[in-house]
């Protein structure tokens, strides 16, 4: 403690070995602990030879989601969102991940695939408003901060995956969603 009475110092953020998957742990034969969320019992008629199957429903985006943008195109991050939460329904994490946390997610690579567009577009260049000399157009800028904020929200998705997750997975629907910015350029 210091003479005016803060704490300072102590372990940084994030310093020190990252902790193992809980796939990897379970693997090894380490002691790991599974989050086991609790799902309600239901009554109702007795089914023979039925499947044991739990569902829930995909929280609806919200509306900023899909808003309309000023081209009179949809945003798009209501799919982006969608797709993600059915890839952590197939992993069984999507209990797990907040919706807001999610929304944001979706949002911030929609912002991002719309400045690439607009760089497609418009190009890596614009016109400064005063001297009328070339600049670096600002959707560049934005782009970058876009994409930046995606990715630590994803950063933050994933590791709630990885922790929970009990069976090894491979691929990410960040995939599919580069797929969609190159569709959405090869289509112009």
């Amino acid at each position: 403690m210091a003479k005016d009475g803060t704490n300072r110092g102590g372990r940084r953020i994030r310093a020190g070995d990252k902790p193992e998957a809980l796939a990897d742990k379970i693997d090894k034969g380490k002691a790991a602990t599974i989050i086991d969320l609790p799902t309600p019992a239901l009554e109702g008629a007795e089914l023979n030879d039925a499947a044991d199957l739990t569902g829930e429903d995909m929280p609806n985006p919200s509306d900023y989601l899909s808003a309309r943008q000023r081209d009179g195109k949809p945003l798009g991050a209501d799919d982006l969102f969608r797709q993600t939460w059915k890839w952590l329904k197939d992993r069984g994490c999507e209990r797990l991940v907040n919706p807001r946390l999610l929304e944001a997610y979706a949002q911030a690579f929609a912002r991002y695939i719309q400045c690439e567009e607009a760089i497609s577009t418009y190009g890596l260049l614009g016109k400064h408003p005063t001297t009328g000399g070339a600049i670096t157009s600002p959707f560049v800028q934005m782009s970058q901060s876009f994409q930046k904020q995606a990715n630590l929200l994803w950063y933050e998705i994933f590791d709630i995956v990885k922790q929970n997750c009990t069976t090894a997975f491979v691929g990410s629907p960040q995939d599919t969603m580069m797929e969609h910015l190159l569709q959405a350029r090869k289509g112009k």
